[in-house]
């Protein structure tokens, strides 16, 4: 009993990515769900400390809603919702972890590779974002919106990341920082913020993210990475120095991710010791959304037994 109140000084906290967004309170019980289901497949006697880990969502659903509605997009969140549950259903019926790999995905419906190869060939043929990421350009007009900071979208954004970490910091809290697609951007320019921006630098520019998890991350684009907040700095001033761990799942065939690693965009952080450790792992999301193959589904990240022991592995600290 006394380990599952230990944890109680530990806090995960997840940013979610683009497009729209169930509730908050949906999301978060959903996410949630689907890491409590990787350690009840792969650690059922660390259930209990999970279950004891404090567990939120920075929310910022309804900015991303804001810009695709005012761009003709709709919403059926009922049917999102309901196909969400049945990702979660399905990959919650597989085990052992191991299951995890190239044969299962093989076999997934509507699997291709065509968005990360075209991702690939744009980013050698053009420096204009609309065509080096046309997820960007063309489909993610909120994450436009986002770089741009159309109608103070990034402001809002940033803000509402920031105080739910910042919260957490005050606490003194060990904080565990999960940022799916391109709310990992979203965070990158709230953690430089706290590390180098002069409001918000004194007071908390010496407080630690123990550990960031990216997940299908665009972060290795080199058109986002000019965006970043602190990309025209020089020296340490470029880069954010409060995350100890930083690990980063690329699945096969995310486009969001389409340049898989980020140990080698991000070296100068560990040469100039800020930053502990960057590991790159290249996995299997075997999730299926609407009868097709969707490698950028946060259920199938939050559920993989990577995530699931990189969680572990950080509360066996306690």
């Amino acid at each position: 009993m006394a380990a599952v109140e230990e944890q109680k000084d530990f806090s995960l906290l997840i940013v979610h990515g683009r497009d729209f967004k169930p509730a908050a309170e949906t999301y978060l019980e959903l996410a949630r769900t689907a890491l409590r289901k990787g350690v009840e497949r792969d650690y059922p006697e660390q259930v209990a400390g999970f279950d004891a880990l404090p567990v939120d969502v920075a929310w910022y659903g309804d900015l991303n809603a804001g810009v695709l509605a005012a761009r003709g997009k709709t919403y059926d969140e009922k049917l999102d919702v309901g196909d969400r549950r049945n990702v979660l259903q399905s990959l919650s019926q597989i085990a052992p972890r191991k299951k995890f790999g190239i044969r299962m995905y093989d076999k997934l419906p509507g699997k291709s590779a065509l968005p990360e190869f075209f991702m690939d060939i744009g980013a050698t043929v053009s420096s204009v974002v609309g065509m080096r990421m046309p997820v960007i350009g063309r489909m993610a007009k909120d994450f436009a919106a986002y770089l741009n900071n159309e109608d103070g979208f990034a402001d809002e954004a940033r803000a509402r990341v920031r105080d739910k970490i910042c919260e957490l910091m005050d606490a003194n809290k060990h904080i565990m920082l999960v940022t799916h697609g391109t709310g990992s951007v979203v965070a990158y320019d709230v953690l430089w913020e706290l590390s180098n921006d002069t409001e918000t630098c004194p007071e908390y520019g010496d407080c630690k993210v123990d550990q960031w998890v990216t997940l299908g991350s665009p972060l290795g684009d080199r058109i986002v990475q000019k965006r970043l907040l602190g990309a025209q700095e020089r020296e340490e001033a470029r880069f954010p120095s409060n995350v100890i761990s930083w690990h980063n799942l690329s699945a096969e065939d995310d486009y969001t991710c389409h340049d898989a690693t980020l140990a080698d965009d991000f070296r100068t952080m560990l040469r100039k010791r800020q930053v502990s450790a960057v590991h790159d792992y290249r996995i299997f999301n075997l999730a299926v959304r609407y009868g097709k193959a969707n490698p950028h589904s946060s259920i199938g990240y939050f559920i993989h037994p990577r995530l699931t022991k990189i969680i572990i592995d950080w509360l066996a600290k306690t």
